[in-house]
């Protein structure tokens, strides 16, 4: 039997299953007597302290075991049991219903849930897994039980649930989890992210793995394509327990390029950044190797909130950043990016019908310019405090261009005349994610420090494609020709006025892109941090003015297959890269 899931932590488990039962336990509503009601709220806060003491523990113990980074999830759940917006929420519940405090947290609890569940973006998706683990933990201390262990198994074994979360993923044991199966979750769920941190080979999503294998059967888990045997014959086995001892190897191999420059085999030199949402993921990209950050999403500051965040609140995030990568490394910062697949309930946006070509990211904060003049001020404070650039989403015209930059100057002169350091020099750049950017790029690069692609966006509006519609899915191709020319056309422009071109889409990332874009001229990859070791090693093996010819060849192609055909055929490091 094939089971077909999302690869989210790469390697290979091969081993029996386990199943992890679920426990479906109703939660009742239960009427209080007023007398009982106080009781009832103290004993709700109680329970809170309790899981928060725990949280602590495990943090602590992520910390010793795996580094910070990976411990700053346990810190974000503790402080998600601080927010008086969830907990806040529950303990009124009990006192103003007079109900019982499991019914009110777990009430609680799924209003939150499916608020997050609801949003079209992936990450956003995955951040109702942190309410529904704290609220579980919270639930657990209120009936008087300890959590179950997941390592009492007699040999390693591979775990299979309808979802773990993140304190459950990180207290396995890998010598008793050769890897783990869930029915949920995406590649950006905190589960997943501690996979790889822990390289616990990894699948989600396979939508009914916890039912379809039992307990006992023998498994092979392809945490780098997604696909799960189920007894399999002894040849199948053989082939992967040859494809996991390379696996092993080149991993080994791949950790001797964490301080590595990213330098081709004849010795050009690009920069390798990380995409980040929040400042901790600013750890991981530092762990992985990466150079800076080359796109900081912003709006994750906004969102799953029920106001703005403040221009201090702002600047101490953007600072968290540039401390953690040390002052001299880049430090790219959206501004606000809202709207499409993101939105913010108490901004009270009107409901459009297509909202990815709305009233969305610089075309809201043009029009909302106290909202958008708070965040550049807390930017251009932190550029005082490390080597930040400020770049601007969905620019499709110059003229959008020029009236942001004359708020920016506004701004400054604002802080100017307030005595605030900023850095004058700031690099200001923009995101080419709109095919009318590409091409008026000749013009626009004249009034930018630099430009970054952003793929994901640009791939859906040259074809006319929403890259959420499985129906239309196989149209959002980066490497359609029609993309493949608009990327060069920014590049050039951006060379021809002696600016440098960047790229922060899913493209900068993928090992089959890497040497066109290289060959194209691309001067920086902004990718997840988990892509960078790949990235770098990959480089260390191309030669730059090969993949120049190559990029040429690309150009005259007709397809993306052919496109793709031709890089894999000539590159024959991607294959050894993705065994």
């Amino acid at each position: 039997m094939l089971l077909k899931g999302i690869a989210a932590a790469s390697g290979y488990a091969i081993g029996p299953a386990f199943i992890m039962e679920e426990n479906h336990t109703e939660i009742e509503r239960r009427e209080l007597p007023a007398g009982e009601v106080e009781a009832e709220a103290a004993r709700l806060q109680a329970a809170v302290q309790q899981a928060m003491a725990e949280l602590e523990q495990i943090k602590e113990k992520t910390a010793a075991k795996l580094g910070e980074h990976e411990a700053e999830i346990f810190a974000t759940h503790i402080l998600v049991l601080q927010d008086e917006e969830f907990i806040g929420q529950a303990v009124k519940k009990v006192r103003d219903e007079s109900v019982n405090a499991e019914f009110a947290m777990s009430e609680v609890t799924q209003m939150l849930v499916d608020i997050f569940s609801s949003m079209d973006s992936e990450y956003m998706r995955e951040r109702a897994a942190d309410f529904r683990d704290v609220s579980k933990r919270v639930l657990t201390a209120l009936s008087g039980q300890t959590g179950t262990s997941l390592n009492d198994f007699e040999e390693a074994v591979v775990l299979f649930a309808h979802d773990l979360t993140p304190s459950d993923t990180a207290q396995l044991d890998r010598s008793k989890v050769a890897g783990f199966a869930t029915n949920i979750g995406g590649r950006t769920s905190h589960s997943a992210i501690m996979a790889r941190s822990m390289e616990i080979p990894a699948v989600v999503g396979t939508q009914n793995g916890s039912e379809a294998v039992k307990t006992g059967d023998i498994v092979i888990l392809d945490g780098s394509s997604g696909i799960i045997l189920v007894n399999p014959d002894e040849d199948t086995i053989k082939t992967y327990q040859e494809k996991q001892a390379k696996y092993m190897k080149r991993q080994e191999a791949m950790k001797l390029y964490k301080d590595k420059p990213s330098i081709t085999a004849d010795g050009h030199e690009v920069e390798l950044v990380s995409n980040i949402g929040n400042p901790q993921d600013a750890l991981g990209a530092r762990n992985n190797g990466a150079e800076g950050v080359g796109l900081y999403r912003t709006e994750f500051l906004y969102m799953g909130r029920d106001n703005f965040p403040s221009e201090e609140e702002q600047f101490n995030s953007y600072v968290a950043v540039c401390e953690t990568l040390g002052a001299e490394k880049p430090v790219v910062i959206r501004t606000l990016d809202i709207g499409g697949d993101k939105e913010l309930p108490y901004l009270e946006l009107p409901k459009e019908m297509n909202p990815f070509l709305g009233y969305r990211a610089i075309r809201l904060c043009l029009d909302r310019k106290d909202l958008f003049k708070t965040q550049l001020r807390a930017i251009l404070r932190a550029s005082a405090h490390g080597n930040v650039k400020l770049m601007y989403p969905m620019i499709s015209s110059i003229v959008e261009l020029r009236a942001a930059n004359e708020l920016l100057e506004e701004t400054k002169a604002e802080l100017d005349a307030e005595g605030i350091a900023y850095n004058k020099e700031m690099e200001v750049g923009m995101m080419i994610e709109v095919p009318a950017a590409a091409i008026i790029a000749d013009q626009l690069a004249k009034e930018v420090d630099f430009f970054s692609i952003g793929t994901n966006d640009l791939v859906q509006y040259t074809m006319a494609a929403d890259r959420m519609n499985e129906n239309v899915s196989h149209l959002t191709q980066p490497f359609n020709p029609a993309v493949i020319r608009l990327i060069k056309m920014v590049i050039d422009a951006a060379h021809k006025e002696g600016k440098w071109a960047g790229m922060c889409g899913e493209m900068a990332g993928n090992l089959k892109a890497v040497p066109l874009l290289l060959g194209l001229g691309l001067d920086e990859f902004s990718m997840s941090a988990s892509s960078v070791l790949s990235v770098r090693v990959l480089l260390s093996r191309l030669n730059r003015e090969e993949m120049k010819q190559l990029a040429e060849e690309a150009l005259n192609l007709e397809t993306a297959e052919e496109i793709q055909y031709l890089i894999v055929d000539r590159v024959p490091a991607i294959q050894e890269l993705t065994i």
